[in-house]
C-alpha cells in the first residue's frame, strides 16, 4: 500500500489535502521514532512517531509489542490521514500547503479536539491569519509544565507556515 493510500479512509477519493514533505520531517523531527513503548510527557502510553497507545495514563506497557520501522511509518502514515481529514474539517478558510501542515503538525500532537476547541481555530475561520503563531504559543505546556521541546515545535509550526496570511 503507498503512502498516499494508507492515508485515505476507505471509499475516499484520491486529490485530498495531505501533509507536505516538510510537514512531516517536522512531526518525524519532533515525535523522534521509537519502536519500544513507552510513557510520553505526561504518562500516556506511546509508540512509534508518538502513536498513541492508551488514553490511560501510566499503562502497563508491556501488553504491547515492540514495532518494526516499517510498521512505525505504516501507523505515521494511518495517523497523518486522521489529523489531514480533521484539518480539513475544521478550518474554513484557505490554506497554503505549509500552513496546512502545520495545522496538521499541532494536531497530531495534541488531537484534533485540541483544534476543534480552541480559540486558535476560531480566530483563523474568521480570516485572521496573523493571529495564529501567537495561538500557536498558548499551546506549550504539558501537565501544568512548560515544555522547551514544545516551544520549539510550536515556533517550527509557525515557521512552516510561513507569512500566516490568506493565501
Amino acid at each position: 500500500m503507498t503512502l498516499d493510500a494508507a492515508r485515505r479512509a476507505p471509499g475516499e477519493q484520491p486529490g485530498r489535502r495531505t501533509t507536505s514533505a516538510d510537514g512531516i520531517d517536522l512531526i518525524k523531527r519532533f515525535e523522534s521514532l521509537r519502536l519500544a513503548p513507552y510513557h510520553d510527557d505526561v504518562g500516556y502510553p506511546t509508540v512509534g512517531y508518538g502513536h498513541l497507545l492508551s488514553k490511560q495514563k501510566w499503562a502497563d506497557l508491556s501488553q504491547w509489542p515492540v514495532i518494526t520501522e516499517r510498521e512505525a511509518d505504516d501507523i505515521l502514515a494511518q495517523d497523518l490521514g486522521r489529523f489531514e481529514r480533521a484539518v480539513s474539517r475544521l478550518v474554513r478558510v484557505p490554506l497554503t500547503e505549509g500552513q496546512f501542515s502545520a495545522l496538521v503538525s499541532f494536531s497530531f500532537n495534541l488531537g484534533s479536539g485540541a483544534l476543534q476547541a480552541s480559540t486558535l481555530r476560531r480566530t483563523l475561520n474568521r480570516g485572521e491569519y496573523h493571529t495564529v503563531p501567537t495561538q500557536l504559543m498558548r499551546w506549550v505546556f504539558a501537565g501544568g509544565r512548560k515544555l522547551r521541546g514544545l516551544v520549539r515545535r510550536r515556533e517550527a509550526e509557525a515557521i512552516l507556515g510561513m507569512m500566516w496570511s490568506a493565501p
